[in-house]
């Protein structure tokens, strides 16, 4: 049984009282209990498939649903309304990937002193414990894991030139623990590991900011090769980015001579590990992260329990495995035939 097959397991029946606490009387009914769900952006597949998954379970529990979404990775104002409306109409709980996770928190204290409970997913808002719980892969994790890998990939870690595609310049929590994730595993010392740019590291490029888009990724990509052409390494905030990199790449002819590596786990980036597009990615799993939090607010509605961390750290850790079809010695991972069976979007 996989690991994911097995928390999904873990989570369903009684067993969902080990998430939220031990059981306690009935405070509502199935059919009065509002989740509403407020993503990034539906551009981004990852983002789809959360509401996928959302929906799948609300529908599977007999709760309403109703889902909103930024104009475009970035869009703080549109994400404010959303969770305004939601106050309104008496949600009960609302899953939140934020686009600026410190921008958004005074809506979302509104949201709490209502009474409704506020779970971010996959981003932490800043400060984390702004929201009631956080449902995210380990995205310091995820970003390590394809440091270490780039690390024992290249000839000589130690000289390799690294440019960094990131999302956007206000950094958001998931951006900077991914991006400082990658710079523990590749070696580069990360100074302060809650922020970027104050590195000094001279294998650093520099950053570029993507929007997580395919667009934005090959932008980036064209800027830090015209920074310098020995760059030799890409870190790309998640697999859009990546493939736009590609793109900056086989337009330089240095698409062999360039390894890339990423974040995400969809279908496509898997794809494009099985095609060499990309050298390695971190795979997340945000159908059951939304999932898991429909069923997290649905028990706190009928036992008052609030959900709990995975040990060790101050959220619930839905999972992170790393895909490549190049393993290295000592970094577990799973090829891409593997992952296709795994992969979303």
């Amino acid at each position: 049984m996989t690991s994911k097959l097995r928390l999904v397991t873990w989570l369903s029946g009684a067993a969902l009282a080990g998430l939220v606490g031990g059981a306690a009387p009935a405070f509502a009914q199935s059919g009065d209990i509002l989740v509403g769900l407020v993503v990034k952006t539906e551009a981004n597949p990852f983002f789809a498939k959360m509401r996928e998954g959302a929906s799948q379970k609300a529908a599977e529990m007999g709760v309403k649903f109703q889902s909103f979404a930024g104009k475009f990775d970035g869009d703080n104002d549109s994400q404010v309304t959303a969770i305004e409306n939601l106050i309104s109409a008496g949600a009960s709980g609302i899953l939140l990937t934020a686009s600026d996770p410190k921008a958004i928190t005074p809506v979302v204290e509104q949201a709490r002193q209502a009474g409704i409970l506020v779970i971010a997913l996959d981003t932490p808002l800043d400060p984390a414990n702004a929201a009631d719980a956080t449902f995210a892969t380990d995205n310091f994790k995820a970003g390590e894991l394809i440091g270490q890998w780039a690390a024992k990939t290249v000839k000589d870690a130690a000289t390799t030139k690294v440019g960094f595609i990131d999302a956007i310049e206000t950094q958001p929590t998931v951006d900077v623990a991914r991006d400082q994730g990658f710079m523990k595993g590749f070696g580069i010392d990360p100074k302060d590991p809650t922020r970027y740019l104050d590195e000094d590291d001279a294998r650093i490029v520099g950053h570029q900011w993507s929007q997580g888009a395919e667009e934005g990724g090959r932008t980036s990509a064209e800027n830090l090769l015209q920074k310098d052409s020995e760059l030799s390494v890409f870190y790309t905030i998640n697999e859009p980015a990546a493939a736009g990199a590609y793109e900056a790449l086989k337009a330089a002819g240095k698409e062999s001579s360039v390894i890339i590596t990423s974040v995400d786990g969809g279908c496509p980036g898997v794809q494009n590990v099985k095609a060499g597009v990309i050298g390695a990615t971190s795979m997340q799993y945000p159908l059951l992260m939304a999932s898991m939090g429909v069923e997290a607010i649905v028990a706190f509605k009928k036992t008052g329990e609030k959900p709990k961390t995975s040990p060790g750290l101050d959220f619930f850790n839905t999972g992170v495995t790393l895909v490549t079809d190049k393993p290295v010695a000592g970094v577990e991972s799973i090829t891409s035939e593997e992952a296709l069976k795994k992969c979303w979007g």
